[in-house]
């Protein structure tokens, strides 16, 4: 039995996200274990380093299963690149460990959210940010974005109301930079709950609004979701990148 390793980006636009759905093939993981599967010759189930939100993108996902095929891995993905649709995209495959496992050794998660903050518009790239003019205070949200880091309990910035696990992370860095009409926000740590990149950004862009204050951030820590800041659209999220 092997166990093979893909790294892989997509763009998420018409996904319904990455995790397999009944009812449907219109996900991630479906689109890429049907192909696996054809190529292979026999029925193949992924583990990804994350599960992305319908309309999330990933320019650094990766993924582990395992195989009783011994298909070259350069062949492999030469036919993933021939049969997968073009806005699902395969940088390599190759062997690894039988221990390795993209989501249980992953060590650090890298995301960006892209927000365009103009009335400009915002033609070619609209697919991959969020649209909202409105101005904030950048100072603001980088004084609040430094009380995320390190570890806390962020049961306030999970939209998984039944979650039975902890929702104890850790972050390692959280950068806010405005490029011209963009302001994007770069977030790392070693995972991240439902939807969580999502409400630390819309709280932050309400605290830059001045609709919160910018020392607000620790008394969320282990709060509810009603007490956080607003779930952003999904469209301005990207998985760039994940550490072993």
């Amino acid at each position: 039995m092997r166990n093979l390793r893909l790294d892989i980006c997509y763009e998420g636009t018409r996904y319904r996200g990455w995790q397999r759905l009944s009812g449907t093939d219109n996900t991630i993981q479906a689109k890429l274990e049907q192909t696996l599967s054809r190529i292979l010759g026999e029925p193949i189930e992924i583990s990804a380093s994350g599960r992305t939100d319908a309309g999330t993108h990933a320019k650094g996902q990766v993924v582990s299963f395992h195989c009783q095929s011994t298909m070259p891995c350069e062949e492999i993905l030469f036919k993933l690149r021939s049969y997968l649709p073009e806005d699902i995209g395969i940088y390599s495959c190759k062997n690894v460990s039988p221990r390795f496992h993209a989501r249980l050794n992953a060590k650090t998660k890298t995301y960006t959210y892209r927000l365009w903050n103009s009335e400009e518009p915002c033609v070619f790239e609209r697919k991959f940010v969020h649209i909202d003019p409105r101005p904030v205070d950048m100072d603001a949200m980088l004084r609040a974005s430094r009380d995320f880091l390190g570890q806390h309990d962020f049961s306030a910035f999970c939209a998984n109301k039944h979650m039975k696990k902890s929702t104890v992370r850790y972050i390692e860095s959280f950068s806010i930079e405005r490029l011209e009409n963009e302001i994007r926000f770069t977030v790392t740590g070693n995972g991240f709950l439902h939807h969580m990149v999502r409400i630390m950004v819309g709280t932050l862009l309400e605290i830059g609004r001045g609709e919160r204050t910018a020392d607000c951030i620790p008394a969320l820590f282990g709060a509810s979701r009603a007490d956080s800041g607003e779930l952003i659209p999904a469209c301005g999220l990207c998985l760039m990148e994940v550490t072993y």
